[in-house]
């Protein structure tokens, strides 16, 4: 076998979304040569979005949250090797350094290491009932401590921070949620829609607190009892969720060489400098679309793309049409849906009245629609992301003139804009 254009064995590091999806795309495109997935974890691979949802509130079993039966991978010729810790990569012998010992080789490489939770950088964090959010373990952890709290300080504003702030209220516990920017979601939406779910979260007897600086977290006999603020403020709470964001796992791609820069370094085929080695998921940064420079993209639609990115260009196939990245999140009876990048725009408009708690905002630049936040309003979702991989972009015009929905109608039936 040519190795240079079919390779005999793809190696990949990290079992989560983006590393199973481009094991099946690889399958599913025709490869056939040798696969083997290396999960750190004993579990198989999994959905994560859930964690801080369904199944943190118990509507979900874990068996439901698994990508696909376990026995999927075996049937499939994929190699699925739980608890295997890769700790090294040696480019120049092609092979994977694994905590045993073993050396595994490669004749293609995938990254999929994925990202952590950031560690709060004030005193106590160590302390019993302070925990993070980012696995099957951490929520069952959370889960238990949930039962029998009495008060939950979340820190951190922004989408796990306030899910899970919701299932909290949802058992009637109280809670408090720390945010250190001057608004919550600062880093995923406008200031409108931070307002509007900061009001949403009030309205649920949720006291959230900005411009928030940590101090200490207090405890006594190593179990935190509350947070201290830099004002003076104490915030009682027995258990503590830090969600204050995460960091790319990118430790093994720089020890190896391969460019990083908050993340993985890679091209819009998930390709590092290394033509042997990709790297996909929450571990990378990567041009998106039409938006200059490079991002980091933390949710399952950029997994499953870059996968199906990775796989195509590995057997020498077309690359997928573009499909601008969406995000999603479920609060109370609340769900907000985001398509496109708004970072960037200078203009803003808004569809339907926020007030009966389904609407619209769609962002511009330079007058173009870039992206939609739309909340409890899946049909301005689903057209968003439609208009969203047209060449040429809605205009602030046209989305005065019409709704999302209109819009695209207009367009697929060719039928000039008024």
């Amino acid at each position: 076998m040519d190795e240079e254009t079919n390779p005999a064995r793809v190696v990949v590091i990290g079992a989560g979304q983006a590393g199973s999806q481009f094991c099946f795309a690889l399958r599913r495109h025709g490869f056939g040569g040798e696969i083997v997935l290396l999960g750190e974890e004993p579990h198989a691979p999994y959905q994560r979005p859930p964690l801080s949802k369904a199944f943190l509130k118990g509507e979900m079993d874990q068996r439901r949250l698994l990508l696909k039966p376990a026995q999927a991978y075996a049937d499939s010729g994929v190699e699925f090797r739980p608890g295997a810790v890769a700790t090294g990569i040696d480019r120049a012998a092609r092979q994977v350094v694994l905590a045993s010992g073993e050396r595994l080789a490669y004749d293609r490489l995938a990254i999929a290491t994925g990202s952590r939770p950031r560690a709060l950088p004030a005193p106590g964090g160590t302390l019993g009932g302070v925990l993070a959010l980012r696995g099957i373990d951490d929520t069952l952890r959370l889960r238990d401590r949930l039962d029998a709290c009495r008060a939950l300080i979340v820190v951190g504003g922004g989408y796990i921070g306030l899910e899970v702030a919701a299932t909290a209220r949802a058992k009637g516990i109280p809670v408090t949620v720390l945010e250190r920017a001057e608004r919550v979601l600062a880093r995923v939406t406008s200031p409108r829609m931070s307002a509007w779910f900061e009001a949403l979260h009030r309205r649920h007897g949720v006291d959230v607190i900005c411009d928030a600086e940590i101090a200490e977290l207090s405890g006594t006999g190593g179990q935190v009892t509350g947070a201290v603020l830099a004002d003076g403020r104490v915030i009682p709470g027995d258990t503590v969720l830090v969600g204050i964001g995460v960091d790319a796992n990118d430790g093994l791609a720089s020890e190896a060489g391969l460019a990083c820069d908050g993340g993985i370094l890679v091209d819009a085929d998930a390709r590092t400098q290394d033509p042997l080695i990709y790297a996909l998921g929450d571990c990378t940064r990567h041009p998106v679309g039409p938006y200059a420079g490079q991002h980091r993209v933390e949710s399952v639609h950029n997994a499953l793309d870059q996968a199906e990115r990775a796989a195509r260009h590995l057997l020498g196939l077309d690359p997928p049409a573009y499909d601008p990245p969406w995000f999603w999140s479920d609060q109370y009876d609340a769900k907000l849906q985001a398509a496109g990048l708004f970072n960037g725009h200078d203009a803003q408009l808004s569809h339907g009245d926020p007030e009966s708690g389904r609407f619209a905002l769609l962002y511009f630049a330079r007058e173009r629609l870039v992206a939609v936040d739309a909340v409890s309003d899946p049909a301005s979702f689903m057209a968003a992301r439609q208009l969203l991989k047209q060449d040429a972009a809605a205009t602030l015009a046209e989305c005065r003139a019409h709704s999302l929905k209109e819009l695209l109608a207009l367009r697929k039936n060719g039928e000039p804009v008024p």
